[in-house]
């Protein structure tokens, strides 16, 4: 089943289950979807990664604001966007552990041919397609500029 389906049959099951909070992450998982099916370079699909990528930035996004609602003192809101988080989180794949990352970083810096800080680049570009939904950005960012120096 594709992530479209699942968000799909997951917005039935908390309507059913008269769950407005996890049936509005749900509702708003599957507007961001829509908008990436209506796009035109998309052809009217919903790919799984180009799903991942949205699911990524809408954690990040939900995260953030989470941060911005905590340091104004509103902790009601700031909770409510992690709990929407932790929905959307439920639909990407297993994040990395540090050590699973640190393995397949090195691969790829092995592959890539990289053995300078300054071949950061070439390996962040790999890194980011390969690992896309499975570790952090910031995540990957630091782990190949310590393994690198």
């Amino acid at each position: 089943m594709s992530l479209f389906e699942d968000v799909n049959a997951g917005i039935k099951a908390a309507m059913k289950a008269r769950d407005k909070q996890r049936l509005e992450a749900l509702k708003g998982i599957k507007a961001e979807f829509l908008l990436i099916k209506t796009a035109p370079e998309n052809n009217g699909e919903v790919t799984d990664a180009n799903a991942i990528k949205a699911l990524v930035r809408m954690v990040k996004q939900r995260k953030e604001s989470a941060e911005l609602y905590a340091s104004q003192g509103r902790q009601d809101l700031a909770s409510e966007e992690l709990a929407q988080a932790s929905v959307v989180e439920e639909f990407l794949p297993k994040q990395l552990s540090d050590e699973e990352l640190t393995v397949q970083l090195k691969a790829i810096i092995a592959q890539v041919g990289a053995t300078s800080p300054k071949d950061m680049g070439k390996v962040m570009g790999v890194a980011t397609k390969q690992l896309a939904g499975k570790a952090e950005g910031r995540a990957i960012s630091a782990k190949v500029k310590q393994l690198l120096s």
